[in-house]
């Protein structure tokens, strides 16, 4: 029975610092995410969403050290970044439904128009099909705010679970390191 409790416990301060975590991280694809629409041409915003592992490492090692001793086995690493890209692509999910509902008017599928054309010789010279794209952005906006959101939300969680097993493989730790006494 007492080590059935400390298994909740232990569930109980997981999901309170990925809760904790998820926020910060959904700062992070925010941030991430404005900068792709306010300046497309810039690299900020995809150097913001290729730190996304970093930053979750990052965290996780905080996490490990600061509440565990240390010390942190690869499968409550992985609860942990699993919360972790839950909480944030729930929190990521509401504000891009936000940004969409209210504020893009199209914007957004405008601008990957605009790419798509600008381009197109290169596509075409990849072997990639213009046309395809072209209709595959036009099934694209022809969905709804809540349903791009879930489409997002949805392909967040996904590469969480794929990218938590590195990341909990990387962070998890047997014993704790001297530095930390």
């Amino acid at each position: 029975m007492q080590h059935h409790m400390i298994n909740v416990l232990a569930l109980i301060q997981v999901r309170a610092f990925a809760r904790q975590d998820g926020f910060f991280l959904f700062l992070v694809w925010a941030a991430s995410f404005l900068a792709v629409v306010n300046a497309p041409t810039s690299s900020w915003g995809s150097l913001l969403a290729l730190s996304t592992p970093f930053f979750v490492g990052w965290r996780l090692v905080s996490f490990r050290n600061y509440a565990l001793d240390g010390v942190i086995s690869f499968r409550r690493a992985l609860v942990y970044t699993f919360y972790t890209f839950f909480y944030a692509s729930l929190l990521f999910a509401v504000a891009q439904f936000i940004y969409f509902r209210f504020f893009d008017g199209g914007q957004l599928i405008a601008s990957v128009k605009g790419a798509i054309d600008q381009l197109a010789p290169a596509y075409e010279a990849s072997g990639i099909s213009v046309s395809q794209l072209q209709q595959s952005i036009g099934a694209i906006a022809s969905l709804t705010p809540i349903e791009l959101s879930f489409i997002f939300m949805m392909q967040n969680f996904f590469f969480g679970i794929i990218i938590s097993f590195p990341i909990a493989a990387v962070c998890q730790r047997s014993k704790p390191n001297n530095y930390l006494r």
